[in-house]
């Protein structure tokens, strides 16, 4: 495991909150550096660890008071809540610069969509 200690390699990972639920953040992640398992030794650091990270992530819980839908999804969900929606590099031999972009995967959107679904339903009952 990786760790963020005083004497380590730097790693800069600049983040930004999209959208705050119940017990769970949408984060928009920029790297200035390429650390191994950086994301998620940054934002288990910060406690904001990553749905489906094994590793960093701590125990598994449930929130309490969640929809059934939401805690089927959580359950349901066998990889880390990452994806990366822009790539960019140099390329090592020609030092062009090279960029790919991906829409959001379905698993990750439907897993969203069960998080504001449940904030919803949370808010309507108060």
């Amino acid at each position: 495991m990786m760790a963020v200690v005083g004497l380590g390699k730097e790693a800069v990972t600049h983040y930004r909150v999209l959208d705050k639920f119940r017990a769970h953040t949408h984060i928009r992640l920029k790297l200035e550096t390429g650390r191994t398992h950086q994301i998620r030794v940054h934002m288990a650091y910060i406690n904001y660890p990553l749905i489906g990270d094994q590793m960093y992530g701590g125990r598994f819980r449930l929130p309490k008071g969640i929809s059934p839908e939401l805690q089927q999804n959580l359950r349901d969900f066998k990889r880390q809540a990452l994806h990366a929606k822009r790539l960019e590099l140099f390329h090592p031999a020609t030092g062009e610069l090279m960029s790919w972009e991906v829409d959001l995967p379905e698993d990750i959107q439907t897993l969203l969509a069960n998080l504001k679904d449940d904030t919803q339903a949370h808010e309507d009952e108060l």
